[in-house]
């Protein structure tokens, strides 16, 4: 039995097989955003210098002095 794949899936592979140049600039892509080293010093000092959230922050009023 074969496994379904959707009509996306086939489109992309389509356009994966007439285009091979691409795999390169998804390679990049991945690189940029997924594929690099999180440095946690860096990220701990990010997420305490970040402005605690509001309550409602979608009422301009709410909260403020």
């Amino acid at each position: 039995m074969a496994l379904y794949e959707s009509d996306h899936t086939l489109f992309m592979r389509e356009m994966m097989a007439q285009h091979p140049e691409w795999r390169e600039d998804q390679r990049q892509g991945r690189a940029i955003w997924w594929d690099r080293k999180v440095d946690l010093n860096e990220q701990k000092a990010s997420l305490a210098s970040a402005d605690p959230q509001r309550p409602y922050p979608y009422d301009v009023n709410y909260g403020s002095s």
